[in-house]
């Protein structure tokens, strides 16, 4: 039987999603180690690279934290999206909770 043979492609695994909040953290790690080295090559006081180091730490754990956050809270939502509704099918209820005017009580009467 000669037909069209299916392309290995279509047998392929997607690879696993980057960890790109990951990356950057260890970026910026890198960064915080890498800038004082060369302040103090170009002759910048070694208080001044040390409060350069904890400066550019104390951003990077305040990114690393916002970071994560929002890929809990995208992760959620997606979870969300995915996952059949369940409760009242966002049916209306009766009473004040619809729409429309009310007659009676509250008017002032002239």
């Amino acid at each position: 039987m000669s037909g069209p043979r299916p392309s290995s492609e279509a047998h392929r695994v997607a690879p696993p999603p980057r960890d790109t909040a990951g990356d950057v953290v260890r970026w910026a790690v890198f960064s915080c180690l890498l800038v004082p080295v060369v302040l103090l090559a170009y002759g910048t006081s070694p208080a001044g690279a040390a409060g350069t180091a904890l400066g550019l730490a104390a951003v990077t754990g305040a990114c690393r934290v916002l970071l994560r956050q929002s890929e809990r809270g995208a992760a959620r939502m997606a979870a969300e999206d995915r996952a059949p509704h369940r409760g009242r099918h966002h049916r209306t209820g009766t009473g004040s909770h619809r729409g429309g005017r009310h007659t009676g009580g509250d008017t002032p009467v002239s």
